[in-house]
């Protein structure tokens, strides 16, 4: 995989991840709560939805015991943008009590405590870890899983297996980096359904495993 930091160089150049998306902005003055619950409201949900609704929640409630003290129809209002209202506040509310019940209040800093709790995933607790608490880790969504799969860096079917992988071969370095700029250069290049291939800046080192469709 000699050709790893040349992409990820190059990729690095195009896509400006910290100022782009949402939850890695957060990370320049990290609060845990927040990137969790940020990232739990962004489930299936535009960059800049979960930004607006983020901001319009944190401003009425920002801890476990003030979400858990929303009533489920002034939540579920909060956050309704955000698509999938009615499961997310549901999320939203048992996430809290259990941080409040199991943990004090406090989001733990382990991927098995975070993963103990219903709602929360590999994906949601790389996250949390990588971007709340500065740890070595590669969060891996569906951007990162389809993207590292067609550049025939790994061959995996799920995400979590794609997680192992990657971590066999991408130096550590790069470990904070990738899902920045992986979901950036997925949304908008890389399409999981048929991507701009004539747009990528990394097509040269892409042999588009699986690509059967592309522009």
């Amino acid at each position: 995989m000699k050709q790893i930091p040349t992409v990820m160089k190059i990729l690095t150049k195009h896509f400006d991840y910290i100022e782009r998306t949402t939850l890695n902005r957060m990370r320049k003055k990290p609060d845990a709560y927040k990137i969790l619950i940020s990232c739990l409201l962004s489930l299936r949900t535009q960059d800049k939805t979960t930004e607006k609704v983020s901001e319009q929640l944190f401003k009425v409630a920002k801890t476990p015991k003030e979400i858990t003290k929303l009533s489920t129809k002034k939540l579920e209002k909060l956050i309704f943008s955000s698509g999938h209202y009615k499961k997310k506040t549901r999320t939203l509310k048992h996430v809290s009590e259990e941080l409040i019940n199991k943990f004090k209040g406090k989001v733990p800093n382990t991927k098995e405590e975070l993963m103990s709790i219903k709602g929360i995933g590999p994906k949601t607790a790389n996250i949390v870890l990588n971007f709340a608490y500065g740890q070595l880790v590669i969060p891996v969504d569906v951007h990162v899983h389809v993207i590292a799969n067609r550049l025939g860096w790994v061959k995996a079917k799920k995400p979590e297996d794609t997680e192992k992988q990657l971590e066999k071969i991408i130096p550590k370095k790069y470990w904070k980096e990738i899902n920045g700029i992986f979901v950036l250069f997925g949304k908008e290049i890389c399409i999981t359904i048929s991507p701009w291939c004539s747009r990528c800046p990394v097509k040269k080192y892409c042999p588009r495993v699986g690509v059967t469709r592309s522009r």
